[in-house]
């Protein structure tokens, strides 16, 4: 519990380091904010922290980069097992990916992946995960956050096939901004390299690479999505 709550402090002072009068570019409508008292950061730091405690603690565009920089710092865990009706498959993540890897297992301990579906099966292509049209899919999304995460398409990996990668985001994207929910995974022989420099490989399935393979085998109707769901029925963390 003392771990806990230190790695909970340290990310709301970092959090909070984003507001203070050293940063960065202040706006002009700053500029005419009162000065920042330390009574007030002090005040800041334990609502946010107590926020923290009691779950009700939201990812933003302005804090997750901070919290994932945290929260991957003495990650342990690099793998996770999917199970769907048709079997299991275990995905690798890569260390050096630490944005990318430190947001998959957070929402795979949060539960979020639990019951969502393989919703964009593309035949000799990609299967895509993280999304559904349950109503709880999207309560949990507002309960954990809105946010984006940046890419990372320099570390050199490539969309091999059996490679784990992040799509981005659909709505006002210039920058390819990853939608943190949702994953694909590439089925063709030997990969789909068009797509390197795009979007971000953050991990691998070393094992049911078949079962990867029979979801992408089933019939699909518009839009690529499945014509009987087909979910995650569990996600979880292993060693």
């Amino acid at each position: 519990m003392r771990l806990l709550y230190y790695f909970l402090t340290i990310t709301a002072l970092s959090i909070l380091c984003s507001g203070c009068k050293d940063s960065p570019k202040k706006s002009e409508s700053d500029a005419k904010q009162p000065v920042t008292t330390i009574d007030s950061v002090k005040r800041k730091e334990e609502k946010l922290v107590s926020e923290i405690q009691k779950d009700t603690f939201k990812l933003t565009e302005e804090n997750a980069i901070d919290f994932f920089f945290e929260y991957q710092q003495n990650l342990k865990t690099t793998k996770v097992k999917m199970t769907t009706k048709f079997g299991s498959f275990v995905i690798q993540l890569y260390d050096n990916v630490p944005y990318h890897k430190a947001n998959f297992i957070y929402l795979t301990k949060k539960g979020y992946f639990d019951y969502t579906q393989f919703h964009r099966v593309v035949k000799d292509f990609i299967i895509q995960g993280g999304n559904s049209d349950d109503k709880k899919t999207a309560q949990k999304r507002r309960d954990i956050g809105r946010y984006l995460l940046p890419p990372d398409t320099r570390k050199g990996y490539r969309h091999h096939r059996g490679t784990v990668s992040m799509p981005s985001s659909e709505i006002n994207n210039p920058h390819m901004l990853a939608s943190p929910y949702e994953f694909f995974i590439v089925v063709t022989k030997p990969g789909s390299y068009h797509l390197d420099g795009d979007f971000t490989p953050f991990g691998k399935v070393i094992e049911g690479m078949d079962v990867v393979d029979e979801i992408n085998r089933q019939p699909v109707g518009k839009g690529d999505w499945p014509s009987q769901n087909i979910y995650i029925q569990k996600a979880e963390v292993v060693e």
